[in-house]
C-alpha cells in the first residue's frame, strides 16, 4: 500500500456553541492540515497521484476559510466549527476531486489534532 501526504495551512477565528469555557468566546488559530491519499497501485510513470495537484485541491479548499471567522460560513452556521467537523468538512470537500483520499487531519496547535476518515 503506499500513501501520500501533503500538508497546507489556513488562519482563522472561531467559537464553540455550547462549551464551557475559554474556547466558548471568539479565540483564532494557525491551522495545520495534513491530508493523506492511500492506493494499491501506481500509474503509469510511478506515481499514485502528483504532490502538486493534492496541494492545489487542498490549498482551494483551505482558500475558503482562511482569515475568515468560521462560524459564518455557511457550513459553520448549525455545526460547530471544531477540529473534529472542520476535517470532515475539508475530507468531504477534497472527497469529490480526490477519490483515493484515506484521511484529512487538522491541528489547532502543535499538541492537538483530529482526524477523519470514512
Amino acid at each position: 500500500m503506499y500513501s501520500l501526504k501533503v500538508e497546507g495551512a489556513f488562519s482563522s477565528a472561531h467559537n464553540l456553541r455550547g462549551y464551557k469555557g475559554k474556547c466558548e468566546d471568539l479565540h483564532g488559530h494557525n491551522w495545520r492540515v495534513e491530508i493523506c491519499v492511500q492506493s494499491e497501485s501506481l500509474d503509469n510513470i510511478g506515481m499514485v497521484l502528483d504532490f502538486k495537484y493534492l496541494k492545489k485541491k487542498l490549498n482551494a479548499v483551505l482558500e475558503k476559510m482562511d482569515h475568515k471567522y468560521l462560524n459564518k460560513l455557511i457550513s459553520f452556521k448549525r455545526l460547530n466549527p471544531t477540529s473534529e467537523n472542520i476535517a470532515k468538512y475539508i475530507y468531504n470537500e477534497l472527497k469529490i476531486h480526490i477519490p483515493l483520499l484515506k484521511s484529512v487531519t487538522v491541528w489547532e496547535n502543535s499538541s492537538s489534532a483530529a482526524t477523519y476518515e470514512e
